[in-house]
């Protein structure tokens, strides 16, 4: 973690203590990606990068560290050429939890997106099975 500084957070930081070190920190989630059937280009690495990068910001602060995202995109097989073409695959793990979502599309941008788009929806669902438990134990 490096000490970004004093200023209030934007998305990604949060306030630390620490040591007697006081500020605000930047982490990041692993991000490993894998391909299968084409080539790792910069462009597919921006895109992934960039699209399952941003469902860092629904998962808590205090758990982005724990966080571990492995993304598989490419082509089922050589021959085909029409039809779904590509398909991306997200395993999202958040400390003991995982997630899994996956996508097939005739672009590959798309793939990603939507597996992206599925990936947010179970987060969000969780969040809220947490939340109505909480509050039926308290009516109790």
């Amino acid at each position: 973690m490096n000490a970004v500084s004093k200023e209030p957070p934007e998305r990604g930081f949060f306030f630390v203590k620490r040591r007697g070190i006081v500020g605000y920190y930047q982490v990041f989630m692993k991000l490993i990606i894998h391909t299968k059937n084409i080539d790792l280009t910069p462009s597919i690495r921006a895109l992934v990068e960039d699209k399952v990068g941003s469902v860092e910001k629904f998962i808590k602060p205090e758990n982005v560290e724990l966080a571990e995202a492995r993304v598989e995109v490419g082509k089922p097989s050589q021959h085909h050429k029409s039809g779904m073409i590509y398909y991306a695959e997200i395993n999202l793990k958040i400390g003991s939890r995982l997630l899994r979502a996956e996508a097939e599309h005739m672009e590959l941008e798309y793939a990603v997106v939507e597996a992206r788009k599925d990936l947010e929806r179970q987060i969000k669902k969780g969040k809220q099975k947490k939340r109505e438990v909480r509050r039926v134990q308290k009516r109790v």
